[in-house]
């Protein structure tokens, strides 16, 4: 999908949304009024891998759901996987939307901007050296705070408001004819304070994504191609409560740290060869309470973070058999490892802990590997028209209960 086509579709309140977009095509069903998750074919919202410049987005929503963390401005094109999934992703089993953000145009400066009825944005790019590098910076921010505020100040939810803002940014230089070099970065934030002046209770909400990618394109001939890629993403969310002098904080949230090495190989106009090793490093933390009542802090346990390696090696070949008959096969084998420190608690059959085991820092808690083979088969039979064939079997880990969770 391309971003001039997306922005020619009507736009709820003038703001342009990739993932409504998609919810207009077969095989996808939204998750309900105002709401930005997806269904593809049967599958739950959080099967579906959502990637920004490489990095995944774990909630991809503002405003509550009614819209998505993607800023159109800064947006190049969308690619949506909803039946035969490529082998260089795995983790999820129902899509993969790949989005890619713009590279700056590197040869005059741009200013783009629009006010909308809750939300403005601006988007600045140009070169950095002409034809060498150039940068993208895109921001977005609502004012429902600003324009409610008169009237929540005369009201007994005095200091009551709502905000989200979007902040992208991408950077490219061109180090020669093989090589290349992108930096891109997302910083995302939703912020609810609620305020009961009168029952001096106040609750403050902030959820946000934050992520980045450093990628190494270099060219061997014309034939083969790599990308290196460094990737960083994180997803928090924090529930502060406040009664009197009695404080309470709930938090939870994501932190990936991956490296991926991708090689693209083309033995002749009908071949692409693809494969790859991914590498990453989770830290979960699922809940972690804090309490304090004046100069008193409550001892509610530390926080637990939750460690793992994450590891896949894949290998692909899209094919063209002949003008009509295209066929996509691919191998991947992916590994996932929770390591310590972690304990764990033995429980009677009446549910009382009776036993814990203590695991040291890298010491293997549990293990999961599977085999996922992939093929798919596209017969054109007409100018608009074809008939596919798929098999794929995800290996979907276990930890994927605990990111539902968050």
């Amino acid at each position: 999908l391309d971003m001039a086509e997306i922005k020619k579709i009507p736009a709820f309140m003038g703001e342009v949304d990739i993932l409504k977009t998609i919810q207009l095509l077969p095989g996808i069903k939204n998750a309900g009024d105002g709401n930005t998750g997806f269904y593809v074919r049967g599958g739950g919202p959080d099967q579906n891998l959502i990637l920004l410049d490489e990095a995944p987005i774990y909630n991809a929503s503002h405003l509550l759901g009614f819209f998505s963390v993607f800023n159109g401005d800064a947006i190049k094109n969308v690619t949506l996987h909803k039946g035969n999934m490529p082998a260089q992703y795995g983790g999820r089993l129902s899509s993969v939307l790949d989005i890619s953000m713009k590279d700056g145009n590197n040869q005059t400066f741009e200013v783009d901007g629009g006010i909308g009825v809750i939300a403005s944005r601006l988007t600045i790019q140009g070169p950095i050296i002409k034809n060498k590098s150039s940068f993208i910076i895109s921001g977005r921010r609502t004012y429902i705070d600003v324009l409610a505020k008169p009237v929540i100040d005369r009201s007994d939810f005095k200091g009551t408001s709502y905000f989200f803002y979007d902040l992208n940014g991408k950077i490219n230089y061109t180090l020669g004819d093989k090589d290349r070099l992108f930096l891109s970065g997302y910083y995302g934030r939703d912020k609810f304070i609620y305020s009961d002046v009168e029952g001096g209770f106040e609750t403050e909400i902030p959820w946000g994504n934050a992520s980045a990618c450093l990628r190494w394109n270099h060219v061997y001939n014309s034939k083969l191609f790599s990308n290196l890629s460094a990737v960083y993403t994180n997803y928090d969310f924090s529930f502060g409560a406040n009664q009197d002098d009695f404080q309470l904080v709930i938090q939870s949230g994501i932190s990936d740290y991956t490296l991926k090495y991708d090689l693209s190989y083309f033995p002749d106009s009908k071949h692409q060869v693809k494969t790859g090793i991914h590498y990453t490093y989770h830290i979960f933390t699922p809940t972690s309470v804090s309490a304090k009542q004046g100069s008193t802090v409550f001892d509610l346990g530390k926080k637990i973070k939750l460690l793992s390696h994450d590891a896949a090696v894949y290998i692909s070949d899209d094919w063209n058999l002949s003008r009509k008959l295209k066929v996509n096969m691919g191998l991947r084998f992916g590994n996932f490892m929770q390591v310590g420190p972690f304990t764990r608690y033995k429980k009677d059959v009446f549910g009382k802990i009776n036993d814990t085991v203590q695991y040291k820092t890298n010491e293997r808690v549990a293990n999961y590997n599977g085999l996922e083979p992939r093929l798919s088969l596209r017969y054109s039979t007409g100018p608009r028209s074809s008939v596919k064939a798929s098999y794929a079997r995800n290996f979907q880990y276990i930890h994927l209960a605990s990111i539902s969770s968050v």
